[in-house]
């Protein structure tokens, strides 16, 4: 079977959980299929193809560019049997290839734009764009994976006109080999983490969606012997950035041990500062699963998460996690709830490692890549032996 994978992220310019998915499936799905993966970039490597934004849309919208690069890719897709597409930045790609080429588009949606109505602040027109883009490509796909089982009931309801028999759950994975708890403390020394006192740590981009805003909010009210980590970049926009480093500079006036680390730190570092944290915190305000919940697991760390999307097929309240319920309209609420629920957490260091220790287990068990990608290609045989 030859299948085209088409992303934008791929090592080494991954940034966030949908490269992620991209990364190991693709590393799990190369045993089992001839595999061709078409990413964003340049430069060549066995089995990936990188593609570039046309010159002459330099400076241009970056949807408009996005579309060029999606051209590119479909005109590169010959020969391969099957096309499988992620995010809307490539979407429209596996499209056009099953167009062009007749073969059929399996699309993974990691996200939905309809449920995203800020990223009009980030693409301004272009979020019209990327709208078209995901609807055109996933009304027409032969199936399409979501990350969830909310993810699939948020996928019908924003698409009618997709039949339900197209829409597959396979959840997202974890290498619990890579994620596991690591003993040293050199990177939290580096970064000026006092190892002594307990910390908070935040993992993720500075976007709206991650509702990192909320948490800085609701950090106001931590114990204050809390540290609170921040491993968080790539700002959507020069606005939300700003508010951001606003609300920063806010909390330090009031707290010390907040530590904002502003750059894509290497995956050892990542581990390393789960590892020691004595709680997760993911303050999503939509998320369809959230993978960096399971690598917080997987380094054995009780994670504290808003109740959203598909995060409580992942977090189990009680057992590795605390939920906090989020309403859009009432704000307030959930950054209290936020507090609340983190004070709690690292105030019982004996519930949180039990809730570390069964977070592991649970990612272990039920999350691992290998058992993704079979899942993966058993819906790519159903299509292609038309079951």
């Amino acid at each position: 079977m030859r299948v085209g994978l088409l992303s934008r992220e791929y090592p080494p310019d991954v940034y966030g959980g949908a490269g992620v998915h991209v990364e190991f499936l693709a590393r799990e799905l190369r045993p089992l299929v001839d595999l061709e993966v078409h990413t964003w970039g340049e430069g060549t490597a066995d089995g990936v193809r990188r593609h570039r934004a046309w010159s002459a849309l330099e400076g241009a919208n970056d949807a408009l560019r996005t579309l060029s690069v999606d051209l590119s890719m479909a005109a590169a897709l010959e020969g391969r049997d099957l096309v499988h597409s992620h995010t809307w930045y490539t979407n429209l790609a596996g499209h056009l290839a099953a167009l062009h080429l007749g073969i059929p588009h399996v699309m993974t949606a990691h996200s939905l734009e309809p449920l995203r109505p800020w990223k009009a602040e980030q693409l301004g027109g272009g979020y019209a764009l990327s709208s078209w883009a995901e609807r055109t490509a996933i009304e027409a796909a032969d199936a399409v994976i979501a990350v969830s089982r909310a993810m699939r009931d948020d996928i019908l309801a924003c698409y009618p006109a997709l039949e339900p028999e197209r829409v597959h759950v396979v959840h997202n994975g974890i290498d619990v080999t890579l994620y596991q708890a690591d003993p040293g403390t050199d990177v939290l020394r580096r970064y000026g983490i006092d190892p002594g006192r307990p910390y908070v740590i935040f993992v993720g981009r500075i976007t709206r969606q991650k509702g990192v805003p909320h948490l800085l909010r609701a950090a106001r009210e931590l114990a204050k012997d809390v540290q609170l980590v921040l491993c968080a970049g790539a700002p959507d926009t020069p606005e939300i950035g700003r508010e951001f480093r606003e609300l920063v500079t806010e909390l330090k006036k009031t707290r010390d041990g907040v530590c904002w680390i502003p750059s894509m730190l290497p995956r050892g570092e990542v581990v390393q500062l789960l590892t020691h944290a004595a709680v997760f915190v993911c303050p999503s305000v939509y998320e369809p699963l959230g993978i960096v919940n399971l690598e917080a697991m997987a380094c054995g760390t009780a994670v504290v998460a808003s109740g959203v999307g598909g995060i409580p097929e992942v977090v189990a309240d009680g057992e590795n996690g605390v939920l906090v319920p989020y309403a859009e309209a009432d704000p307030a609420a959930f950054e209290a709830g936020l507090a609340r629920a983190l004070n709690e957490v690292v105030g019982d260091p004996g519930a949180a490692r039990r809730m570390g220790e069964a977070g592991r287990e649970r990612a272990a068990t039920e999350f691992g890549w290998a058992a993704v990608a079979r899942r993966t290609v058993g819906v790519y045989d159903g299509i292609l032996n038309g079951a």
